[in-house]
């Protein structure tokens, strides 16, 4: 990497750890449609299966332990809960996918509530994705996915939990995710890794969102 690559790397790294440094607020949680803020700034969403680490990341990138709730229960997160960061930004915290405890009708719901968010929401910029390092991308992933390129819906994978295995497995991971990302059309070319309980690799996911402002 020569000089000025390195030069515009470390500013872009900079610009998303200044950004996520600003305050940033729980709004609202939303179960209807109706409820949904102004779209008058950029949003991002977070999405992924039950237990991924969602709310963990979330904490993470703004070195809050309780902005978002945790849980170890899968599908804690029922709703659309909404983050604003510094009047500039929204942060959304998708229900988790793929629980297999709720009741049907509930998942249903849940499901209608979040595609029609995606389909109509004209400020979301982007959503990312949030695998499991250590499952790799699993066959509802795929249909997430799927859903999201129909919507045509930028989408980015992120890798979590990446200090839960080695280096290797998780090359192995890395190269078999970019196999799939490779089939869907809305998919970010780029994939992220990260370690919420290891504050590993947060300021290049920082900068993505940095660079969307």
């Amino acid at each position: 990497m020569d000089n000025n690559i390195q030069e515009q790397e470390a500013i872009r790294l900079k610009a998303g750890v200044e950004l996520f440094n600003k305050r940033c607020d729980f709004v609202l949680s939303v179960a209807n449609l109706n409820q949904l803020p102004h779209d008058d700034r950029v949003e991002i969403a977070f999405a992924g299966r039950s237990n991924v680490g969602k709310s963990s990341l979330i904490n993470a990138l703004f070195g809050q332990k309780k902005l978002a709730k945790t849980s170890a229960t899968p599908g804690r997160t029922q709703q659309l809960n909404y983050f604003n960061l510094n009047d500039k930004l929204y942060v959304v915290d998708l229900p988790g996918y793929g629980f297999a405890k709720a009741p049907k009708d509930i998942v249903k719901s849940w499901q209608k509530l979040i595609n029609t968010y995606l389909v109509g929401r004209a400020s979301l910029r982007r959503v990312f994705l949030l695998i499991d390092s250590r499952h790799g991308v699993k066959k509802i992933d795929e249909e997430i996915m799927d859903m999201l390129d129909k919507a045509a819906v930028t989408y980015q994978i992120v890798l979590t939990k990446i200090d839960k295995i080695s280096e290797s497995a998780l090359n192995r991971v890395l190269d078999e995710t970019k196999k799939v990302v490779d089939k869907h059309t809305a998919a970010h070319i780029n994939i992220l890794k990260t370690s919420s309980e290891k504050n590993l690799y947060l300021d290049y996911l920082k900068a993505e969102v940095a660079e969307l402002l």
